[in-house]
């Protein structure tokens, strides 16, 4: 019988963005997404080569995905600030065409990453 009592995940990938991983995961390796609440892009979850971005103080890490497919964890981390906003709310990262921001490991495939989110029970 399942457990009906489980947490669901706090971040989560679509099929879609999950594919998208795993591809850009075996051109660049190990990845980690970051989500800093700026303005435009910095709204959008940025991908990239884990490590590559600094996370410190004023970031959360809010997931560790496991992505069939890929070996290590995909670290999911957004800034405090903005965590503070959507802290009542589970994210769901998906992919839709367009070009989001240059700095993300996506940007040259054509599609962005994009963040959905659904109100969870306090």
């Amino acid at each position: 019988m399942a457990d009906t009592t489980a947490t669901p995940p706090r971040v989560e990938l679509t099929p879609q963005a999950a594919e998208l991983v795993r591809r850009l995961h075996a051109e660049h390796g190990p990845l980690m997404f970051h989500q800093s609440g700026g303005c435009c892009d910095g709204s959008a979850p940025m991908c990239y080569p884990d490590g590559e971005f600094r996370t410190g103080g004023s970031d959360v890490l809010l997931a560790e995905l496991a992505v069939d497919g890929v070996e290590q964890p995909v670290t999911f981390w957004m800034s405090r600030s903005q965590y503070e906003v959507w802290s009542h709310t589970r994210l769901i990262v998906d992919v839709v065409p367009g070009r989001g921001s240059g700095f993300s490991l996506e940007a040259p495939e054509g599609v962005r990453f994009l963040t959905r989110s659904r109100v969870v029970d306090a």
